[in-house]
């Protein structure tokens, strides 16, 4: 027997899927929420929070709040990290749920532009900047209770799960907006039925925390915690976790973020930009939003099932292989992506969606157990959520609207794909650039390879 696999992070089947199981459960609430308000920033915001003037401004200001809720990600993960360090995954896990659940909730009752003016979207973007909050700190702590409590040789496996519940959370967004797009008049569905998904929030929160307190702490992280409070006791002086992050891993906090970017890029084209572009995009496209939302619906639950798929993958031909695999494939694809949506086909769209978020999926799958090997036990908290979350700022919160700025100015949705295909590249590098982590044991402080390998 290998000395990692006598570890403490040995579980049996059933821990390990019970721990699954929560952090599936959060993460799946926390993405609905916050992809809930992603596509009401596209569908709904422009004319329920924002004077009805100019709608293609509206859509912008619209985009722009759902862009902020990305600054407050970084600022979430830094302080989540440095108590996830200090105090455990599971205690923040819970905090994070709670927040995300009752900034959207008050979203669902928040008085239009028409009632309230001004402070309509004033509230809105503070509501938005709790939510990035939140989130800013779960993604960490989820994927890494996870890692934790797993066995090495499946972990990215195990740890694709939580990875999982971002389409889970994206199908019941999309689904209950477009069931109730499809069963209410317009006007209805404006004026009270989009606050439907938001108020129901309330009641997935519940599930989510009833599940989420059942969970022990990650084994790794309590035998981490018992060796610096003897450190401690013993007067050795302990760094700030974010301090020991950029002192001990700089690298790989860059490698982390450039692993982002392809894939935070990509996921936000094929799955919020596309409803902007075909319904609000006139004279090229002015669709209906059921037609893209049940597209984008179809994509979800493709994605959902083939994210561990890619999660296993990793686990046998490593992560690099499989991580660089989707980069290359989302940056040819995009351009196929463009084409096949501008036919404004429905089977030809959901093809586009589908082939992107299968590919997509190639560096989600693996990422969770990949940046969590970067990083050592004593700082993997904070390391996995500055990396991720700084990245989402320039990636995932800028790409609407920088998407809906090249294609109105270029008047081509082919400026969009240049973009992903460039954000492919960058992600390339940075993942083609560090070696294989797959063999890393994560109860060692600084995530060494074995002996005999380079860092």
């Amino acid at each position: 027997m290998s000395s990692s696999d006598a570890r403490p992070h040995d579980a049996s089947r059933g821990n390990i899927v019970r721990v699954v199981a929560a952090s599936m459960a959060g993460t799946t609430v926390e993405w609905y929420d916050f992809f809930l308000y992603g596509v009401a920033a596209a569908v709904v915001f422009p004319k329920v929070f924002f004077p009805a003037n100019d709608p293609a401004v509206a859509t912008l200001l619209a985009l722009g709040t759902f862009a902020i809720g990305f600054i407050a990600r970084p600022v979430g993960g830094l302080v989540f990290g440095h108590y996830g360090d200090k105090i455990g995954r599971k205690k923040l896990l819970v905090a994070s749920l709670l927040m995300m659940g009752l900034s959207t909730f008050a979203i669902g009752l928040l008085p239009g532009y028409a009632t309230i003016g001004i402070a309509a979207p004033i509230i809105l973007v503070l509501l938005r900047l709790l939510q990035g909050f939140a989130l800013g700190g779960e993604w960490g702590g989820a994927v890494l209770i996870v890692s934790e409590h797993g066995e090495p040789s499946r972990r990215g496996f195990w740890a694709s799960w939580p990875q999982a519940g971002a389409p889970g959370g994206q199908l019941l967004a999309n689904g209950l907006l477009a069931l109730l797009a499809l069963v209410q008049p317009e006007d209805a569905f404006l004026a009270w039925g989009w606050r439907i998904p938001f108020l129901l929030s309330a009641v997935l929160v519940g599930i989510g925390l009833y599940i989420r307190l059942a969970v022990e702490e990650s084994p790794i992280f309590k035998a981490a915690q018992a060796k610096a409070e003897a450190q401690a006791a013993a007067g050795e002086k302990q760094s700030m976790p974010i301090v020991e992050v950029f002192r001990r891993y700089p690298r790989e906090v860059f490698t982390a973020m450039g692993a982002r970017f392809a894939e935070n890029v990509s996921y936000y084209i094929f799955t919020i930009v596309v409803v902007t572009y075909l319904t609000k995009n006139p004279p090229v496209h002015q669709l209906s939003s059921s037609f893209v939302l049940n597209a984008v619906l179809i994509g979800a639950a493709v994605h959902l099932v083939t994210i561990p798929m890619w999660g296993a993958a990793s686990d046998r031909f490593g992560r690099r292989p499989v991580y660089l695999f989707g980069a290359v494939g989302v940056g040819v694809w995009a351009f196929a992506f463009i084409w096949l949506i501008d036919t404004e086909s429905f089977p030809l769209t959901v093809l586009a969606i589908v082939v992107g978020l299968v590919l997509h999926g190639a560096m989600y799958g693996p990422q969770a157990a990949f940046l969590s090997e970067l990083f050592g036990t004593k700082v993997r908290y904070s390391g996995v959520s500055v990396g991720y979350q700084l990245a989402s700022i320039v990636a995932g919160g800028l790409a609407p609207l920088i998407a809906v700025s090249l294609y109105t100015t270029w008047d081509s949705g082919y400026a969009v794909a240049v973009y992903v295909a460039i954000a492919a590249l960058i992600t390339i590098v940075a993942v083609a650039s560090y070696q294989e982590t797959s063999s890393r044991d994560l109860a060692a402080d600084d995530a060494v390879e074995p002996a005999g390998s380079a860092r």
